[in-house]
């Protein structure tokens, strides 16, 4: 046979073999098109809530932080996966949950080996983190250390939550709904939390870093249920922060300091709001010279926070990598949260301020807290 007529054998049989496959996928997709659903699945409505209109009750009250006004009812939470590995001493699920049309929930809960009932903490990480860090087992061992559950979650209108909108519409552009869904958000994990039967929902903490740090503040305000609380670099002090902050574009600062759009927001200020956290147990901690959180709105929060809070300034973001080295920034929130801490609440800003020098620097005099906001 010449080399011509083997290729045009060769070209006939692909062809045919192309031609069984496309019908082969036709019937299939026809048979998965007619087929009823696999018994046990989720429903449609869970995956995709934006399929068909909210529910006739559906209300949320974005003037209003607490659930007291709004009508969220919870979809049944469906576990998408479960990791336990032989060499971890973890087991880490990830749930969908969900209570507002369009707005799936990626939820990690990820529990220490061989513990009943651990005590709490919920993880909520800046804008625009994603949910990366909650699959890597490290952090997992890390946050899990000791005998404490973990549940990670992200903001509205980040990673996998932001979907369906114009381009002009994210976090900051709508601050005042980021802020307030994901308040709500946090409500309705405890909610669901306390359903579950293997964690202790008496001891609850929560750690926030940047935008999630303002929302944990936020959250510490309304809900009891949040006994310790550990923030990082929170935002907040609006005006200022709005107007120096690198997480906008030089272009956006005129934008967003507007009056209405001030106004909107003032009421969510944690510069305003820390004097109403209802737990006594609570920790700031500030990186200076840090971009996204001038020094200036560093010092504007930590004035504002009550005596009780202990706070830690880092003179630079090396200080405060080595603190945190092994899981160390861990440790003040396991401490406090338990059942039989040892450590007392001090009222004393002095005692409770704790400043860590820059890297390869001498210790320098902390710098001095403005003046208490009353």
């Amino acid at each position: 046979m010449s080399i011509f007529r083997r290729r045009d054998w060769l070209f006939s049989i692909s062809i045919l073999v192309l031609s069984l496959l496309s019908l082969f996928a036709q019937v299939a997709f026809a048979q998965y098109i007619d087929s009823p659903p696999l018994q046990g699945a989720p429903s449609s409505k869970f995956y995709d809530p934006r399929i068909g209109p909210p529910p006739a009750d559906f209300h949320e009250d974005l003037n209003n932080m607490s659930l007291s006004t709004s009508t969220l009812a919870p979809l049944e939470p469906v576990l998408g996966e479960t990791d336990d590995l032989k060499d971890t001493q973890f087991i880490r699920q990830i749930y969908q949950v969900g209570w507002r049309p369009g707005d799936g929930i990626d939820l990690y809960v990820v529990r220490p080996k061989n513990v009943k009932n651990p005590p709490v903490i919920l993880y909520l990480y800046d804008f625009p983190q994603d949910t990366d860090r909650f699959k890597n087992n490290r952090w997992c061992e890390l946050v899990t250390q000791g005998g404490y559950a973990a549940v990670g979650f992200v903001s509205a209108l980040t990673g996998q939550r932001y979907h369906d909108r114009p381009m002009k519409e994210w976090f900051v552009s709508e601050l005042h709904e980021s802020l307030v869904t994901t308040v709500h958000d946090i409500q309705m994990i405890l909610n669901y939390l306390g359903t579950r039967g293997d964690l202790d929902m008496n001891h609850v903490g929560m750690f926030g870093a940047g935008s999630g740090g303002t929302i944990a503040i936020l959250s510490a305000g309304i809900d009891p249920r949040i006994k310790v609380l550990d923030v990082l670099s929170p935002w907040g002090d609006w005006p200022e922060w709005l107007a120096t902050t690198n997480k906008l574009r030089p272009e956006e600062h005129e934008k967003f300091l507007k009056p209405q759009f001030l106004e909107a927001i003032s009421p969510l200020d944690p510069v305003n709001a820390l004097s109403k956290v209802k737990t006594q147990r609570m920790r700031i901690q500030n990186v200076r010279s840090y971009p996204e959180v001038p020094d200036k709105v560093q010092l504007k929060i930590e004035a504002a926070a009550p005596d009780t809070t202990v706070i830690y300034q880092y003179g630079d973001n090396l200080a405060m990598i080595r603190a945190a080295a092994g899981g160390g920034s861990l440790d003040w929130m396991k401490r406090q949260l338990k059942p039989d801490s040892p450590e007392k609440v001090v009222a004393n800003r002095e005692v409770n301020t704790h400043f860590f020098a820059p890297i390869g620097q001498k210790l320098p005099d902390p710098i001095q807290p403005i003046q208490r906001v009353n």
